[in-house]
C-alpha cells in the first residue's frame, strides 16, 4: 500500500484524465437530473426521517416512559445508539487523517464520503442523550454559561463529558471536511452552467484559484489537521468507553475500556464506509475511481480490527475472573449464561467469526460478500453497545435490584427510523457537492500516468 507501489491500481486501468474524473464526479451535480434510483431511495427514506422526527416528538412531550427504562436499567436503547452512532462518526475522520498521516494513496477515492459520515452521524448521536434526560428542556444547562442562578455544570457527570466531546468534534470535523472541500468547490464554480450556480459555488470555495501559493497553504493547513484530528477521536471516544470506566458498576470499572471503544469506532466505521462505498460506486456510476483494490485494504483493517476486538472481548473475561471479585465473576457468567445470552452469543458470531472470512482474497473482492460482512459486523457492534448496559445494570451488585429490559415499540423505531435519516443526508449531499475528492483522484491519476513513463 506504499505510495510508490502500482498507483495505478487505485484508479481504472484505462487512465482517466483530469477532465474525465471531473466528468465523472461533476456531472451528477451539474449536468444531470436526479436519477430514478435517487429519486426512489429519496422517497424510500422520507418516511423514516418522518418517524425519526414523530419518534423524538413523542419522547420529548410523553417523556422516556415510553422506552423500556426502568428504575434498574435505567440506560437503554438512547445510550447504545448514542454509543453506536458517535463510534461511526469517529471512524470517519480518524481514517481520513491517519490515512493521510501515512501517506496512504487510496484514500483519495474514500476520504470525502468518510469525513461527511462523521457530520451525520456525529449531529445524529447528539440527539440521543438529549432525549434520554428526564428533562431534556434544561439540556442547555450542560453547557457553562453566565446566568443569575450562577449554576454550573457537574464536570463529574459523564453528560458533560459528552457534550464537550461531541461538540468539539462536530466543529472540528466540519472545518476539517470543509476544507477539503475548498479546491472541488472552486472546480464546481469554473464548471456550473447557471449564474447562480457560479455565485454559490464561488461564495464556497472562498476566492480558491489554485495558486502556488493557495496550494502550499492548503497543503499545510490540512495536515496540521489530521494530525490534530487523530488524538481528538481518540480522546472523544475514550472519554465515552469512560462513561461507563468511571462507575463502581461490575464490569465497567476497567481501564481497557477507553482503547477498546477506540477500536470499536473504528471496526464499525470502516464497515460503514465498506456499505457507503458500495453504494455510492453503484449509484454514480464511480467504478473507475472506487477500485476493487479499495474494497480489498478496507476488508483488511476490518479483518484486523476483529482480531483486535476479539482479543478485547478475551481479556475482558480474563480480568474478570483474575480479579477475584465475585460481582465481576458473576456479570462474566451472566454474559453466557444469562436472560440475553442468545444476543451475546450472536455478538461473538457477528464480530469475531464472520470477519475471518475475510483472511480470504476472493471475499475481499466480492462486493456482494463485503457488503454482508459489513452489515454483519455494524449489528454485531450494535449488540456489544446495548449489551454493555442491559448486562451490568441488569445484574450489579444488589441482587434485589435484578431486572431485566424490555424492549418497546419506541425503542425499534428510535433504532431504525435514524438510519433513513442518515440516508437522507448522504442523498442531499450527493446532488450539492462531489462525493469523490476530485483534486486528489486527479493527482494520483497524475502520479500513476507518470509512473507508467506517460506524459499528463
Amino acid at each position: 500500500m506504499s505510495g510508490n507501489a502500482q498507483p495505478h491500481r487505485w484508479i481504472a486501468r484505462e487512465r482517466l484524465g483530469y477532465g474525465e474524473i471531473c466528468a465523472a464526479v461533476a456531472d451528477p451535480i451539474q449536468r444531470r437530473g436526479p436519477g430514478r434510483a435517487w429519486v426512489i431511495a429519496f422517497l424510500g427514506v422520507l418516511p423514516l426521517v418522518l418517524a425519526t422526527v414523530i419518534a423524538i416528538g413523542a419522547v420529548l412531550t410523553i417523556g422516556i416512559g415510553l422506552s423500556g427504562v426502568n428504575t434498574t436499567v435505567v440506560w437503554g436503547f438512547s445510550i447504545a445508539n448514542y454509543v453506536w452512532w458517535i463510534g461511526i462518526g469517529n471512524a470517519g475522520t480518524l481514517i481520513s487523517s491517519m490515512l493521510l498521516l501515512t501517506r496512504q494513496h487510496w484514500r483519495a477515492s474514500i476520504n470525502r464520503f468518510a469525513e461527511a459520515m462523521t457530520l451525520f452521524a456525529a449531529a445524529i448521536a447528539g440527539i440521543f442523550p438529549i432525549i434520554h434526560l428526564g428533562r431534556p428542556l434544561y439540556s442547555y444547562w450542560l453547557a457553562p454559561y453566565p446566568n443569575t442562578m450562577d449554576l454550573w455544570p457537574q464536570w463529574r457527570s459523564a453528560l458533560v463529558w459528552d457534550f464537550w466531546a461531541i461538540l468539539s468534534y462536530l466543529l472540528f470535523s466540519l472545518i476539517f471536511w470543509f476544507t477539503g472541500l475548498l479546491p472541488d468547490l472552486a472546480t464546481m464554480r469554473d464548471r456550473a452552467q447557471s449564474r447562480l450556480g457560479r455565485k454559490i459555488y464561488g461564495a464556497l470555495a472562498l476566492g480558491w484559484r489554485g495558486s502556488a501559493r493557495h496550494w502550499a497553504v492548503y497543503e499545510t493547513f490540512h495536515k496540521t489537521m489530521a494530525a490534530l484530528a487523530v488524538p481528538l477521536v481518540c480522546s472523544v471516544h475514550s472519554i465515552v468507553g469512560l462513561d461507563f470506566a468511571a462507575s463502581l458498576m461490575p464490569g465497567w470499572q476497567e481501564s481497557i475500556f477507553p482503547p477498546y471503544f477506540v477500536v470499536g469506532a473504528m471496526y464499525s466505521g470502516f464497515a460503514m464506509v465498506v456499505v457507503l462505498a458500495i453504494v455510492i460506486r453503484w449509484g454514480l456510476n464511480l467504478q473507475a475511481v472506487i477500485t476493487p483494490a479499495h474494497f480489498d485494504a478496507m476488508a483488511k483493517v476490518m479483518l484486523f480490527a476483529s482480531i483486535v476486538m476479539t482479543l478485547s472481548y478475551a481479556t475482558e473475561w480474563f480480568m474478570g475472573w483474575y480479579g477475584g471479585d465475585h460481582a465481576d465473576r458473576a456479570v462474566i457468567a451472566y454474559f453466557f449464561i444469562g436472560d440475553y445470552r442468545w444476543l451475546y452469543y450472536s455478538l461473538l458470531f457477528c464480530n469475531c467469526l464472520v470477519p475471518q472470512a475475510l483472511w480470504f482474497a476472493r471475499v475481499r473482492l466480492n462486493l456482494w460478500a463485503l457488503a454482508v460482512i459489513a452489515v454483519v459486523i455494524n449489528l454485531g457492534m450494535w449488540l456489544e453497545r446495548i449489551l454493555i448496559v442491559w448486562n451490568t445494570l441488569s445484574h450489579g451488585h444488589a441482587v434485589s435490584l435484578w431486572r431485566t429490559y424490555h424492549v418497546s415499540f419506541y425503542d425499534v423505531v428510535i433504532l431504525i427510523a435514524p438510519l433513513g435519516l442518515f440516508a437522507f443526508g448522504f442523498l442531499v449531499l450527493a446532488r450539492i457537492f462531489p462525493i469523490i475528492s476530485i483534486h486528489e483522484v486527479s493527482q494520483l491519476a497524475h502520479d500513476a500516468g507518470a509512473a507508467r513513463g506517460e506524459t499528463a
